[in-house]
């Protein structure tokens, strides 16, 4: 009789375009995350949790024309009907609360929210299935005062998470002054120019990519990459492709020359006069506050998103340099962005809602803050009171205790306390700045030692024998002044 297949055992692995977060990164995002919630907080704005799951319906964005909706995000059917994923941003939840609590909440509504987002795309290297996001939104103000108001609160927010003025920039562009130029250039919002308006949107989109000669030669014949790939261009005259690129180039030397190239480049548009209108209203309020052109700058060259929004967009960007894992020094580029979405809550109830906010890369942010070691040296550990008697546990429980109390973190060495270097080597390990030791002998004098990791460590590196000598790194000390001890050895690392 043949013997049963043994089943597999599964392999300890992280699913593609996941990983895991230990420790130091799991402290330093909250941390991140309690310091952007304070400025919010500040600013009047009100925390928001919404389910991880949301119906496909209201998600909507990611609706493909395929029996199986899950393009783009996590998804699967529930009771053979309704499907249902897992969410791709904090936005669309947004939209539905909005909907849903319309007659509840207060209008304006001023919300943010904070939590893991998952996308159903190609993983690649710093780019996860997985991460987190920080949005702040304002749903029911129809005014700029608020475009210009979250662009206030995200400059405060970048430098109260570590990022002084100078290394970073909010550039802030209006759907509507594109949308002029399109009109000025022959290409109205109509049906018949839907199809070249979405090439024209999706090409200056890669402005920042391709550049002015790869911008050009997708708005008119086409472009071959590297690979020798053919991509069909827009087929706009010289005039129409001049304009467009005037418009993406159009920052000048400061805010109030911006604003009158953009009144040139959109003529008599009305849609373009008032988008450039609404930008002179921001610059002006933020200039009002003080935020000048070191912090908030009128930039036409912010083109991502404008396919989504409907007026003001702004994208801040870390501007100080890098190395990437090729050895490439770049600027760090954008760890947040945002803008005016006045059609989003309008799926739900029919009726136009006005609504604008940004979102915070958190992970972006955190990496930005670790490349200039800002953040990212180790962790404290716990301070560790070995274990050199079983019989006597309650002693060692008692004293961590005392410690817990006085605000130190502490914890009993829980392993197999038979080899005393063992429990060294897990203190090590640890990053604990501090080991208490006290066996019997010590017990009936009423004494500890106290074994200071950092200075042993340290001796052991760089110390000769007679510096050895000199600095003891251990200290026998009373029972009764044992957290007095540890707590000055703490600090003198702090």
């Amino acid at each position: 009789m043949a013997k049963p297949k043994k089943t597999p055992r599964p392999k300890a692995v992280t699913p593609k375009g996941f990983r895991d977060y230990f420790g130091t990164e799991v402290s330093e995002r909250k941390h991140m995350l309690d310091q952007i919630a304070e400025v919010y907080h500040l600013y009047g704005f009100e925390a928001l949790e919404t389910s991880a799951v949301e119906t496909v319906e209201a998600l909507g964005k990611f609706l493909p024309d395929v029996d199986r909706p899950n393009e783009g995000v996590f998804a699967w059917q529930e009771d053979d009907s309704d499907w249902v994923a897992l969410r791709y941003d904090m936005t669309a939840p947004l939209a539905r609360v909005a909907a849903q609590y319309r007659n509840d909440l207060p209008s304006p509504y001023r919300r943010f929210a904070m939590g893991p987002v998952w996308r159903n795309e190609k993983p690649g290297p710093g780019r996860f299935r997985q991460f987190y996001q920080c949005d702040a939104d304002t749903v029911g103000a129809p005014s700029v005062a608020a475009d210009a108001e979250i662009c206030a609160m995200l400059s405060d927010t970048l430098e109260a998470v570590g990022i002084p003025r100078g290394d970073y920039i909010i550039r802030v562009n209006n759907r509507k002054v594109l949308d002029g130029v399109l009109e000025a250039a022959g290409l109205p919002d109509t049906e018949e120019c839907a199809h070249v308006r979405g090439i024209v949107l999706r090409t200056i989109d890669k402005h920042d990519k391709f550049g002015d000669e790869g911008v050009m030669a997708l708005l008119t014949e086409g472009r071959k990459d590297e690979s020798g790939d053919f991509t069909k261009g827009a087929g706009l005259a010289t005039a129409q492709v001049d304009l467009i690129l005037g418009f993406v180039n159009g920052r000048q030397d400061s805010n109030a020359t911006t604003l009158d190239r953009l009144g040139e480049l959109v003529g008599a548009a009305v849609t373009g006069q008032e988008g450039v209108a609404e930008l002179r209203e921001i610059a002006e309020l933020l200039e009002g506050q003080g935020y000048g052109p070191d912090r908030i700058v009128i930039d036409p060259a912010v083109v991502r998103g404008l396919g989504y929004y409907t007026g003001p967009v702004y994208e801040a960007e870390l501007t100080f340099e890098v190395t990437d894992e090729k050895g490439r020094v770049r600027e760090f580029g954008s760890v947040a962005g945002g803008g005016r979405y006045d059609d989003l809550v309008k799926r739900f109830t029919g009726q136009a809602v006005p609504a604008t906010g940004m979102s915070i890369g958190v992970d972006r942010l955190l990496a930005a803050l670790r490349a200039t070691g800002r953040i990212g040296s180790k962790a404290q550990g716990p301070v560790v009171v070995t274990v050199m008697d079983r019989d006597r546990m309650s002693a060692y429980m008692e004293m961590v205790t005392e410690l817990r109390q006085a605000g130190i973190r502490a914890e009993v060495y829980l392993g197999n306390p038979k080899n005393f270097g063992n429990q060294l080597k897990y203190a090590d390990k640890r990053e604990s700045p501090v080991a208490i030791i006290q066996g019997g002998d010590e017990a009936e004098r009423g004494v500890v030692q106290i074994k200071d990791l950092i200075l042993g460590a340290k001796i052991a590196e760089n110390a000769s024998l007679e510096e050895w000598k000199d600095r003891p790194n251990q200290y026998e000390v009373p029972r009764d002044q044992m957290v007095a001890k540890v707590r000055e050895i703490i600090e003198s690392y702090s």
